[in-house]
C-alpha cells in the first residue's frame, strides 16, 4: 500500500438481519444467515474500527434488516440492532434504502430513522424532503452522491399519492404478469416491485450536482441500491431507468466509481467511459466462518478496494 490515502471508507451491502433461524431466498435455492448477519456486520465495524490511519465513513448500501421482520413484528427491534452495530463508529454513516426497508417500514418513518442521513435542511438534496438522495464532499475535489432508486417505486409511498400512482403504472405497462414480482417472460426484466427507479425530478438534480462537480474538478463517487450497469448485474435487479441514470453520469467527466447492493452475487465492470461499477455481495447470502465487507483507499488517480471474505481485492484507476 503506498503512502497515506486521501480518503479511506467502508462498504457494506445487503446484512438483511434478523433474529430467525436460517431460512432461503424467494427461489428456495439459497441460503440466508439471517441471525449470523448482525455478528459480520459487528466484526466489519470492529475490522473498521482497528483502521490505522482511521476510517473517514461508512456506506451502508441498503437491505440493512430483512422484510421478515416485519411479518414477525419485530422491524423497530431489528432495526435499532444494526444501528447501535454501527454507531460503534465515531464516523458518519451514508445509508442507501433498499428494498427490504420499505418491507418494514414507510418512506414517511424512514425519513424520521436512523437510516436516514440525508442532511437537515433539504438544501443537499432534492425538492421532495422524503428522497434519500444527497451530496456531500468528504475531502477536498471529492464529492459523494447518493442516489434513491426507490424514489419511483411502490414500496415504501402512500398508495393515494401521485408517486405511488405514477409507478404503479409505469409497473404495469412494463410487467403484465398477475405476480409483479415475476420477470417471467418480459423484455425490460427489471421492472418488477421489488426494484424501483429515479424521478425526473432527482435525474435533474443529479445532473445539476455532476455539472458543479465537473467545473470543480471533483471525482464523484456514487452510491444507491440497485446496480445501474447491466454488467455488473443481472438483468433483474437493475433500476428500472438505470439508462436514464447512465445518461446522466455520461453526459459528465467526473463520476468514476458507482457502488451497489441487492445482486447478492456481487458484480464488476468498467464501462465504455472509465466508471467503475461495483456491486457488492450480501452479507445476508454469507456462511458464518466468512463476511462480506470492505474498504476503499481513496488516491488521486486510482481507489484500491481492500475486500474481506466474499469480497475481492480491487484496483480501480481513474
Amino acid at each position: 500500500m503506498e503512502a497515506v490515502p486521501r480518503v479511506a471508507f467502508g462498504v457494506i451491502a445487503d446484512i438483511q438481519f434478523a433474529d430467525a433461524d436460517d431460512g432461503h431466498d424467494f427461489g428456495g435455492s439459497r441460503r440466508r444467515y439471517y441471525r449470523h448477519s448482525l455478528r459480520l456486520l459487528r466484526d466489519a465495524v470492529r475490522a473498521w474500527a482497528a483502521e490505522s490511519p482511521p476510517i473517514d465513513f461508512v456506506l451502508q448500501l441498503g437491505d440493512s434488516i430483512d422484510g421478515l421482520n416485519a411479518r414477525r413484528g419485530e422491524a423497530e427491534g431489528a432495526l435499532r440492532q444494526v444501528l447501535e452495530a454501527l454507531g460503534r463508529l465515531p464516523v458518519p454513516v451514508h445509508h442507501a434504502w433498499g428494498n427490504h426497508e420499505f418491507y418494514n417500514f414507510s418512506r414517511t418513518r424512514l425519513a424520521q430513522s436512523g437510516l436516514c442521513s440525508r442532511p437537515a435542511g433539504g438544501a443537499a438534496g432534492p425538492p421532495d424532503g422524503l428522497c434519500q438522495a444527497y451530496h456531500c464532499s468528504p475531502a477536498a475535489r471529492l464529492r459523494l452522491v447518493v442516489l434513491d432508486a426507490y424514489d419511483l417505486s411502490v414500496l415504501g409511498r402512500d398508495p393515494d399519492s401521485p408517486r405511488y400512482e405514477e409507478s404503479l403504472r409505469l409497473l404495469r405497462e412494463k410487467n403484465t404478469n398477475e405476480d409483479l414480482n415475476s420477470p417471467a417472460g418480459l423484455r425490460e426484466p427489471q421492472f418488477v416491485a421489488f426494484n424501483g427507479g429515479f424521478s425526473q425530478a432527482q435525474l435533474n438534480w443529479f445532473d445539476e450536482v455532476l455539472k458543479f462537480s465537473d467545473e470543480n474538478q471533483e471525482k464523484v463517487v456514487v452510491m444507491g441500491h440497485l446496480p445501474i450497469h447491466p454488467d455488473a448485474s443481472d438483468r433483474v435487479c437493475l433500476a428500472w431507468n438505470y439508462e436514464a441514470a447512465l445518461s446522466v453520469i455520461h453526459s459528465h467527466r467526473c463520476v468514476v466509481c458507482v457502488l451497489a447492493g441487492h445482486l447478492h452475487d456481487g458484480g464488476y465492470c468498467l464501462d465504455s467511459h472509465g466508471v467503475h461499477h461495483l456491486t457488492l455481495e450480501g452479507v445476508i447470502e454469507t456462511p458464518p466462518e466468512s463476511n462480506a465487507f470492505g474498504t476503499i483507499y481513496v488516491y488521486e488517480d486510482k481507489m484500491i478496494l481492500k475486500g474481506r471474505g466474499r469480497i475481492a481485492d480491487r484496483v480501480m484507476q481513474f
